[in-house]
C-alpha cells in the first residue's frame, strides 16, 4: 500500500483598513476562489483584478497557481489591497527570490493607512461645526 502525496498548498495572510484577507496556493492552472465566487464576479472593476494580479505578473507567475481565498470586512478596495498582500507574501513562501522583486515593487508592505477617527464635540475627524458669531 502507497501513501498518497501530501497535497502542495502554501497560505498567507493580509490586511488593508478593516479588510482580512486569508489566501491559499496550489500550484494549478490560475483558477480563482474568493468566498466560493471567481475572481471576475467577486470584484466587478478591472483596476482591482490588475492591483491583485500584481503580485503574479512582477514574479511571472500569473496563471501558475490557483488561489483559493476567504476575505471578509471593509469594502471592495479594502480587500483587494488586502488579498494583493496575502497573495504576495504567498509566493515569497512558495520561492524565497520572489521577495527581491515584490520588495522593489513595494507589495510586501502592508498599507498603514485607515480612516480617522470621529472626534467627540465635531461632526467628523477633521470638520468643525459651522462658526457662527452671534
Amino acid at each position: 500500500m502507497t501513501t498518497p502525496e501530501p497535497e502542495l498548498r502554501w497560505g498567507a495572510l493580509g490586511r488593508r483598513k478593516t479588510s482580512v484577507a486569508r489566501v491559499y496556493l496550489t500550484p494549478g492552472s490560475g483558477k480563482w476562489n474568493i468566498n466560493g465566487r471567481t475572481l471576475g464576479d467577486y470584484f466587478p472593476r478591472r483596476s482591482l483584478i490588475s492591483h491583485i494580479q500584481q503580485s503574479f505578473t512582477v514574479t511571472d507567475t500569473l496563471g501558475a497557481f490557483d488561489v483559493r481565498a476567504r476575505v471578509n470586512g471593509g469594502g471592495l478596495t479594502g480587500q483587494a489591497g488586502a488579498l494583493r498582500l496575502a497573495v504576495a507574501r504567498a509566493l515569497v513562501i512558495v520561492d524565497e527570490t520572489h521577495r527581491k522583486k515584490l520588495r522593489e515593487h513595494g507589495l510586501m508592505t502592508r498599507d498603514p493607512r485607515a480612516v480617522e477617527r470621529k472626534k467627540p464635540g465635531q461632526p467628523g475627524a477633521r470638520k468643525r461645526f459651522q462658526f457662527s458669531k452671534r
